[in-house]
């Protein structure tokens, strides 16, 4: 378990719930910095265990919507979390399934955001390599040396 990437999913859904709450016109409130770490960490944990399943169950309704169910899921774990959290005494409260929808959204553009401008070279991603076939005029092999991959056809070859 890479502890960095966890703590680093944690510190930005926390960045997301608190842009969240200041932009969502009261519709997603927490009391203290407690409620809100132990709102933060109950996402985490249900983005890890109960999402995967949820999607899997809905996932031809995931396809129809072209994604779109993937916002309603994140919102209704939102919601569970202020329901959860909330309780009676406050705490963390999502007032609404729209201010849900609003938090979901909001959580994961800054975690889009935060994971494009702070990625880093050669972890995740696409690397993209093109080679040409056949050798260059000034190169030549000799005729008794292994043929390379590049060599053996004269069809461009993109590896990923």
């Amino acid at each position: 378990m890479d502890w960095k990437q966890l703590l680093k999913s944690w510190v930005l859904i926390a960045l997301g719930v608190l842009l969240a709450s200041y932009t969502s016109m009261g519709g997603i409130q927490y009391d203290s910095v407690g409620a809100l770490i132990i709102a933060v960490v109950l996402l985490s944990f249900l983005n890890v265990f109960l999402k995967p399943v949820l999607m899997l169950f809905s996932l031809p309704f995931i396809i129809l919507t072209f994604g779109i169910g993937i916002w309603l899921i994140n919102a209704l774990l939102f919601l569970f979390v202020g329901w959860v959290v909330g309780g009676s005494d406050g705490g963390f409260v999502v007032n609404s399934f729209g201010s849900a929808l609003w938090g979901a959204l909001v959580v994961s553009i800054t975690s889009f955001i935060a994971n494009v401008a702070f990625a880093s070279k050669g972890r995740g991603g696409v690397n993209v390599q093109i080679h040409r076939g056949g050798p260059t005029p000034g190169n030549r092999p000799s005729p008794s040396a292994p043929k390379r991959r590049s060599e053996l056809d004269d069809d461009d070859v993109i590896d990923i």
